[in-house]
């Protein structure tokens, strides 16, 4: 089956090249040139990944992508932005995105990266449990004690990866191949998603928690310290 991708970005040029780059990838590519476009391309068909501008008159990115996040299960989100703060990058996946990319950006990355959304699909058993924490991959839902855990789908497959191997020293190699998709990304890109997803535990008083193996990587652990 063909994956779908909503491309949303008000430079037509850019979008349309990102179009073509993915359409020759073999994907089915859509563009729309602003939120309220994207939205109504969205409730006729069902995306698999979509490529978001965060800087568009109207709806911001931001806004469309909780909006997208709302109302379409499964729907891996990548925004573009030409800002590099720290803040903003936050904004986007507390808003629900997946992973961003920065402009100017090579194709073959933006690629790698769409790949690696897609990849998670095939990371292992649909429902985890790991302690007071369950994870149900093909509705990518976690739940601490019942009470639902809000994390993006990049936060959650690293916390699957970790809960499928509880116990064990997971290298950062691995979780770098299998959550994002090549171990070309710097290392530090895991530590600060592993700060992300410890906060989110704590904040749900989760007996769960991640150590770390300082030179190897990190390790999943249930019970009390």
């Amino acid at each position: 089956m063909e994956t779908r991708v909503l491309v949303v970005d008000d430079e037509i040029a850019l979008a349309e090249l990102v179009a073509r780059g993915l359409r020759d990838e073999g994907y089915h590519a859509q563009i729309a040139a602003d939120g309220i476009a994207a939205l109504a391309l969205a409730g006729e068909t069902r995306f698999d990944l979509a490529v978001i501008d965060v800087t568009m008159p109207g709806m911001s990115g931001f806004e469309l992508c909780r909006r997208l996040r709302a109302n379409a299960d499964g729907l891996g989100i990548l925004l573009l932005t030409a800002r590099d703060a720290v803040d903003d990058r936050v904004r986007g996946l507390d808003a629900g995105a997946d992973d961003y990319l920065v402009k100017p950006f090579e194709f073959a990355e933006l690629a790698a990266r769409l790949r690696a959304l897609r990849r998670r699909e095939h990371l292992g058993a649909i429902r985890v449990e790991a302690g007071d924490l369950v994870l149900v991959a093909n509705h990518y839902t976690a739940t601490v004690r019942g009470a639902e855990l809000a994390l993006s789908r990049r936060e959650f497959d690293l916390l699957r990866l970790l809960a499928e191997r509880a116990g064990t020293t997971v290298p950062r190699g691995d979780l770098l191949e299998q959550v994002w998709g090549s171990t070309q990304y710097g290392s530090n890109i895991v530590d600060q998603y592993v700060g992300y997803v410890r906060r989110k535990l704590a904040g749900a008083a989760s007996a769960v928690r991640i150590e770390t193996e300082r030179g190897i990587g990190f390790r999943l652990e249930t019970g009390a310290r």
